[in-house]
């Protein structure tokens, strides 16, 4: 069945991907991003398969924006069916090196622009008792990963809030939430990482170095021929698997390698759905 499906961060990578996904398989996009002049990759995607997506300005980090944007769609369509919160920063520098503004930067994309839209769209959903709140996080908001802390700090925030959220909007109001968790995509993701490492001052001269000079010299390694890395599609293919679930799983990985880095969390209960049914058990019996 065809849905309203808004995504937001579609300027790049996997945004782009979802978008175009989505569309394909007979949705209403609206696509967004915080600067319109940067559509030209999406609206070029789109045009290269024969789809319409509308386009519209949405930050993530501005309350008024994203308030916005959601009305412009509810004026539009008179609902929004799925919410998929995609824009997201990545950050690598250990915490003593890292400045208060930056950890500001990357709490507000990657946690707090989830909140704000979430916050935009469910009362809509919980009027019409039907809705669906993805967030893309990380394998990293399972697992802490060398100099990645604040970003996995804002990613388990992320996925904190998700699971919290379906602990008892899901079986009062219909509205389902579900975590999707990639591990690497082969986007131009990582590169924008190493640019704000060196834009914000490079490799500082310090005990910490020779460890990020492994961390990161491994991670240009693994892109090569290393079945860590998926591409922006194969992950956005997995993101419209639990967009067209009849039953959306509360967590889900996307790949194998990340199902076996994170099994010690997940083993027991890979979809989340045990956790969910405890948690309503024993605080709403």
């Amino acid at each position: 069945m065809a849905k309203v499906v808004l995504v937001t961060g579609t300027s790049t990578g996997l945004g782009i991907s979802i978008a175009v996904q989505a569309a394909q398989q007979g949705h209403k996009v609206y696509a967004s991003m915080r600067n319109l002049d940067k559509r030209e990759l999406l609206d070029a995607a789109a045009k290269e398969v024969g789809v319409s997506l509308e386009v519209l300005p949405l930050d993530v980090q501005n309350t008024d924006s994203v308030n916005a944007a959601v009305k412009q769609v509810i004026d539009a369509e008179g609902h929004i069916d799925t919410l998929i919160n995609n824009a997201g920063a990545g950050f690598v520098r250990s915490t003593e090196q890292a400045s208060e503004e930056d950890i500001q930067w990357i709490m507000d994309v990657n946690f707090m622009g989830v909140v704000r839209c979430t916050k935009a769209v469910v009362p809509h959903m919980r009027e019409r008792r039907s809705g669906h709140i993805v967030t893309v996080t990380s394998v990293g908001g399972l697992v802490g990963q060398p100099f990645n802390e604040i970003y996995c700090a804002a990613k388990f925030a992320a996925e904190g809030f998700t699971e919290a959220m379906a602990s008892y909007i899901t079986p009062s109001f219909g509205i389902n939430f579900t975590s999707v968790e990639p591990g690497g995509i082969a986007t131009e993701f990582v590169n924008n990482v190493l640019q704000h490492v060196e834009g914000s001052g490079g490799m500082l001269e310090d005990e910490y170095l020779p460890i990020l000079q492994q961390y990161i010299g491994g991670s240009q390694d693994r892109q090569d021929g290393s079945d860590i890395y998926q591409t922006a599609d194969e992950v956005a293919a997995v993101i419209m698997d639990v967009v067209n679930a009849q039953e959306p799983p509360i967590r889900a990985r996307t790949s194998k390698w990340g199902e076996e880095l994170t099994q010690f969390k997940t083993g027991a209960d890979p979809d989340g759905k045990k956790q969910q049914a405890a948690v309503i058990e024993q605080f709403l019996s």
